[in-house]
Order: C-alpha cells, then sequence, then structure tokens
C-alpha cells in the first residue's frame, strides 16, 4: 500500500539517505515534498519525494526502497503511483541521478528519457565522495517522462 505523508517526514531519514546520501541536502527540499510511502504488512519498504517546480513539473527529489527490498518492483510501484496520481495536475514528472549502471537502466525502464546532464553536481554539491556499484558519481543525469496533465499549476 502506498500512502502520503504529511507530517513528521523527518522521521523518515533513514530510508531518504539511501536515496540521498547528504542530509543537510535532503533538507533542502524536505519540507515543501509530498512523501508517498510504501509499506508491506505495516513495515515501511520504501519512499518517494516530489516537489512542484511550477509549470506543470514534478520532480522525483528522492526514491529509496530498503536494501531487503529491492529488485521486487517497490520503486516501480512508487513512481507508477505517482505517475497515476498526478496525471492530470502535471504535464512533465522530471528527476536527476548520478551516472550509474544501477539507477540509469531502472529509470530507462521505466519509461524516462534523457534530457541532459549537470557536469561536476555531485563532486561540487557532496562533501564527499559518492559510490554506486563502484562507481564515483560525479555528473548529474537528467531525465523527464510526459504527464499529459496541464501546465497550470
Amino acid at each position: 500500500m502506498i500512502r502520503r505523508v504529511t507530517e513528521n517526514k523527518k522521521d523518515f531519514i533513514d530510508l531518504l539517505l539511501l536515496g540521498d546520501e547528504q542530509e543537510d541536502m535532503i533538507m533542502q527540499y524536505l519540507d515543501r515534498c509530498e512523501l508517498y510511502v510504501s509499506d508491506a504488512d505495516g513495515e515501511i519498504c520504501g519512499l518517494c519525494a516530489v516537489t512542484d517546480e511550477g509549470n506543470g513539473i514534478l520532480e522525483v527529489k528522492n526514491i529509496a526502497v530498503k536494501p531487503d527490498k529491492q529488485r521486487h518492483g517497490i520503486g516501480r510501484e512508487l513512481l507508477g503511483f505517482i505517475e497515476k496520481e498526478c496525471s492530470g495536475d502535471y504535464r512533465l514528472l522530471t528527476l536527476g541521478t548520478g551516472d550509474s549502471p544501477l539507477t540509469v537502466p531502472f529509470y530507462e525502464n521505466c519509461g524516462f528519457r534523457r534530457c541532459g546532464r549537470i557536469p561536476d553536481f555531485f563532486t561540487l554539491n557532496y562533501d564527499h565522495p559518492i559510490i554506486e556499484a563502484g562507481v564515483q558519481l560525479r555528473d548529474m543525469i537528467l531525465f523527464e517522462k510526459e504527464l499529459g496533465g496541464s501546465d497550470d499549476t
């Protein structure tokens, strides 16, 4: 089951840190994001934080699934839920991620297309090297997916 969290979002910091390793980066969007959590049998398995960026654009700021629950479709389910819930109000779902062999194929398989790159994002904005699947993340890869909603939000 996926549900929206409106209070005490910081209670989910351990899971948020799986998707974004630096707490001060999370704090930049936590208060203004919509937070959705996936739970099974009372256990929180994953979450997705999204922000309204104006002009009909919704941005995924963080998506994380507990390590023992990964590769079971929870991340895909969370993105599908966001798309369904927001497709009438937003025209575009965007996100940025590291150039990792784990995340890039995941987003491409979920129907996102690459639309840009921010050079040296991770090396300039994080206080420590971010390593994923043995690769140090440097550039942020930008993705987008059309939702078909309006741009009046």
